[in-house]
């Protein structure tokens, strides 16, 4: 076919080819980051050496990004309403919500904490009920049910940490897809209020949980919480490397004008299958993926999607 129906054809395909490969490059890359994860609390890490150490490593280069993109003429419009709730969402989700996420690394194995940790779509679409009044319809019924199956069938499947795991200890994953879930509610809040870009929005959340996680580390005595050794060090900024390139390529998506949210989340909730190739490959001396955590982490995605559709 040639002509001006064609060009117009070529140039829609390649545009949706684009949203595609942005927003399959987050789940990639948030597949691979707790690899690192686990790698550097195996290493002899700690949950908020490496939460601090992600925080820095992202709101760093954020800050890079918006100076050379906006210049002085970044965060305009900003006020001090839409401040505090971006603040609000980095301390409860980037500095309270990251440090539950490396317990949970920790606890139960990266394969295990990626894919419960996509749960949090189901929380998110609770709080948005009672607080943001948005509807619930059957299709999102569905994506619960199946949602739920899935974490039944994570508890029965005996996979993730070689060492062995206690139910409970699924708790610490629940607590993290929570505040990410609450996090995302007053972002997405934050976004209807300001004419801020998710880039400056992002950048607000990071430094304010960084400054939340300096607090404490100071807090709580710093020379004990950052003496780790340099292994774990280099794990982690690397997971805050993949984080960051994973952020940006997802905003990148969202702002082409073919990024719709049904195609781009979808995709990126794939994370934990990514998760789950890697773990399998790159961690047999720390986990186990069996066929129940395969399984399970199946129904979350495709209750994840159902939900956020």
């Amino acid at each position: 076919m040639t002509g001006p129906l064609a060009l117009a054809l070529g140039i829609e395909s390649s545009a949706t080819l684009e949203v595609l490969a942005l927003a399959l490059l987050p789940a990639i890359l948030w597949g691979l980051a707790p690899i690192f994860d686990k790698r550097g609390m195996a290493a002899g890490g700690g949950s908020v050496q490496a939460s601090l150490v992600v925080v820095v490593v992202d709101s760093s280069i954020y800050w890079l990004v918006i100076a050379l993109l906006y210049g002085r003429s970044a965060f305009t419009g900003l006020t001090l309403e839409t401040a505090a709730v971006f603040a609000f969402a980095g301390v409860i989700g980037t500095a309270l919500g990251r440090i539950t996420i490396f317990v949970g690394v920790d606890k139960v194995g990266a394969s295990l904490n990626s894919t419960i940790l996509s749960t949090r779509p189901l929380f998110a679409t609770l709080i948005a009920l009672l607080f943001l009044n948005e509807p619930l319809g059957p299709v999102t019924g569905v994506g619960v049910v199946i949602l739920v199956a899935g974490l039944a069938s994570l508890t029965a499947s005996q996979g993730g940490d070689l060492s062995g795991w206690q139910p409970r200890e699924l708790l610490w994953p629940i607590a993290a897809a929570v505040t990410f879930a609450v996090a995302n509610v007053a972002r997405r809040y934050g976004m209807l209020e300001t004419p801020l870009s998710a880039l400056e929005a992002v950048t607000i959340n990071e430094t304010a949980g960084l400054i939340a996680l300096v607090a404490y580390v100071a807090a709580v005595g710093g020379r004990d919480v950052l003496e780790k050794p340099r292994a774990s060090y280099r794990y982690f900024a690397g997971s805050g490397l993949l984080t960051t390139a994973a952020m940006l390529s997802l905003m990148a998506a969202l702002g082409l004008e073919e990024g719709r949210i049904a195609m781009v989340d979808p995709l990126v909730a794939t994370a934990p299958l990514f998760t789950l190739v890697f773990a399998a490959v790159l961690l047999r001396d720390l986990e186990r993926v069996t066929r129940g955590v395969v399984g399970g982490a199946v129904l979350v995605v495709i209750g994840a999607a159902l939900i956020t559709l």
